[in-house]
């Protein structure tokens, strides 16, 4: 009898992250990595919600801001820390 093993989740709820989906950029539409957060996770799927407006592939815009992914997908990476600190004396 095998027995199987848990997945460990690479992504959890809180986590920022960039998804490759369809947005504006500049009052254009376009194709490429946005920053979102995770909102809910499992050990298959998680969700990412976005502040921009996002499209699915057929163009309609998504009312809710959340898209669905597969916890493994290639569509979804983490986030690249973009901010600087500045440094006290």
């Amino acid at each position: 009898m095998e027995v199987s093993r848990i997945q460990k989740k690479p992504y959890k709820v809180g986590d920022r992250v960039e998804v490759y989906c369809d947005h504006n950029r500049e009052g254009e539409r376009v194709r490429d990595w946005l920053r979102g957060v995770v909102v809910q996770a499992d050990r298959k799927m998680v969700a990412v919600q976005f502040v921009e407006d996002i499209y699915l592939t057929n163009g309609w815009m998504v009312p809710d801001r959340v898209l669905w992914y597969l916890q493994n997908s290639d569509k979804i990476r983490p986030a690249t820390r973009r901010r600087s600190r500045s440094r006290r004396k």
